[in-house]
């Protein structure tokens, strides 16, 4: 009999789960609506009643004793071990809040659950979905990187999740690439996610437009003020033939590409799995970002580089935080 396990991916729109079977993969899965304005404790409520009402239509099906555990991810800095989230990003008012213990004690006390929980940063869950049923099967080291509102990042090294002594490592997003720049986020100036996160792709867009001037026809594309640009509205311009948003998306890979290269250097590590909603832009913004890569690094380094497409879309949350219930990634 396989093993079976419950993936939630929280975040600050949505909390995300899904029942994953070791051997078949993705069994059923749910997408409800963040309860923000009911604060840690509502959360961890609606958490724990989710968990239960998947787990009691399972239970029987699958069988209580393959059932290996519930995975956790969520945004902002985790503490794995003592089950601590600091600063998520979203989540107004959390801090430092023991999700883990709270949401351990809700499920014992309201629903006689005493099972494994697994607590771990969204970013290093997505990384180790891709590791056990994506991209990244083949790979004995590799980083993932999400591309959406922000810039995520996970490393396993030798098929182990690598967080650092602090919990921080692979944290690509606040890696700076040009300190005396104008872009800052979360306080610090020239960082990859500054350049490169959605909204600052928006307003490089902006700003290259009223530069360079744009074609009548992209008006129905971009709104006639701009108004709806957008990354995806971008991508569906340089598809279109568009230069200025083809110029566009090769800074924004070209960027990317930077931050890897420094990756490369400084870990030797050569296969990156790429995700996220701003990677569906496909090769405008992998081949640009593969090229920056090699530029940036020596060529003594290049052998075995490889930049590939994440596998799992936006399910790779719910993916990796059930694969750390039963698959020796810790």
């Amino acid at each position: 009999m396989s093993r079976w396990a419950l993936g939630v991916d929280l975040g600050g729109t949505a909390v995300k789960i899904a029942v994953i079977d070791e051997d078949v993969g993705m069994l059923e899965h749910e997408r409800h609506p963040t309860k923000l304005d009911e604060g840690p404790e509502g959360i961890v409520g609606q958490i724990g009643s989710l968990v239960f009402s998947v787990y009691g239509r399972f239970r029987n099906r699958l069988g209580e004793e393959g059932f290996a555990g519930i995975g956790l991810g969520a945004p902002g800095a985790v503490d794995s071990e003592r089950g601590i989230l600091s600063y998520p990003p979203n989540l107004p008012g959390w801090e430092h809040y023991a999700l883990k213990s709270e949401l351990q004690k809700l499920l014992i006390r309201d629903y006689a659950m005493d099972c494994l929980l697994i607590l771990e940063n969204d970013a290093n869950i997505a990384a180790c979905g891709e590791a056990v049923f994506g991209a990244g099967r083949a790979f004995s080291d590799f980083m993932m990187v999400t591309l959406g509102t922000g810039v995520g990042g996970g490393i396993l090294l030798n098929r182990k999740l690598y967080r650092g002594p602090n919990g921080t490592a692979g944290e690509i997003g606040y890696l700076t690439i040009d300190f005396s720049g104008k872009s800052v986020h979360a306080g610090v100036r020239g960082t990859v996610e500054s350049l490169i996160g959605k909204k600052s792709i928006v307003a490089m867009g902006l700003d290259t437009y009223r530069l360079h001037g744009r074609e009548k026809w992209s008006e129905e594309i971009h709104g006639s003020n701009l108004c709806n640009l957008s990354p995806r509205t971008l991508e569906k311009a340089a598809h279109h033939g568009d230069p200025v948003a083809g110029e566009i998306w090769n800074r924004v890979g070209s960027i990317l590409g930077v931050g890897l290269a420094g990756v490369v250097a400084l870990m030797d590590i050569r296969k990156f799995v790429l995700g996220g909603g701003i990677s569906g832009a496909g090769n405008l913004i992998f081949s640009p970002a593969f090229d920056q890569m090699k530029r940036s690094t020596l060529p003594s380094m290049h052998d075995g580089l490889e930049l590939v497409p994440a596998a799992l879309g936006n399910d790779a949350g719910v993916y990796g935080a059930a694969a750390l219930c039963f698959s020796p990634l810790l």
